[in-house]
């Protein structure tokens, strides 16, 4: 096997490593958002927030970026009349990213 050879399958495992990384870290950061939004509805059953926890996720599933995730919980709160802005929730997403990220780099 050639040098140039080894060094593609390099690049393909570590962009492979990263892409598992980052997946894992944007399931972390839902999951923490998760559980930061049943708090603000006054969500408190297990199965409930278990529930919701796997919505946000999912939900993270239609778009690139958090967009889909930020109007799912902003629409969840308007339709709770929980009055929370769409910029704290941008905040939330912000800091639960950076949290997330950590998290799973500890991990390895």
């Amino acid at each position: 096997m050639s040098s140039f050879d080894e060094r593609e399958k390099g690049e393909e495992a570590k962009f492979a490593h990263d892409a598992s990384l980052r997946f894992r870290a944007e399931a972390r950061r839902n999951k923490h958002l998760a559980h930061w939004a049943c708090a603000q509805m006054g969500v408190e059953s297990a199965d409930d927030i278990a529930n919701y926890v796997a919505e946000v996720i999912a939900a993270d599933m239609t778009e690139a970026g958090p967009a889909d995730v930020l109007r799912k919980i902003k629409d969840d709160f308007d339709a709770r009349g929980v009055a929370i802005e769409e910029r704290t929730i941008e905040a939330k997403v912000a800091e639960y990213d950076i949290q997330a990220r950590s998290e799973v780099l500890s991990e390895i």
